[in-house]
């Protein structure tokens, strides 16, 4: 399901317009970088919780040269996903 669909399926499960709900997506899009950006988390009840965890330097090839390199440490965005979203996706 790409953003287009979703925001179909959220006006047509809301009632809301086509505009209101992609207003409803892009203000949860914003707030959650927003947020994750200054390493915050967003924490929803059963669904999941969307935080920044580091990834540590590693060393690894080049894959054109075959070359070694190091990968530096930097921060990912990771998604961990709630008790009934698990449930929900396990009882299909």
């Amino acid at each position: 399901m790409n953003k287009r669909q979703l925001v179909d399926r959220m006006s047509a499960e809301s009632g809301l317009t086509t505009k209101q709900s992609e207003k409803a997506l892009n203000g949860l899009m914003d707030v959650i970088h927003t947020e994750l950006s200054s390493g915050g988390t967003v924490s929803l009840i059963g669904f999941g919780v969307f935080r920044v965890t580091d990834r540590k330097s590693r060393m690894a090839r080049n894959p054109k040269t075959g070359e070694e390199m190091e990968v530096k440490a930097r921060k990912i965005p990771v998604f961990k996903a709630g008790s009934n979203l698990r449930q929900a996706v396990n009882s299909r």
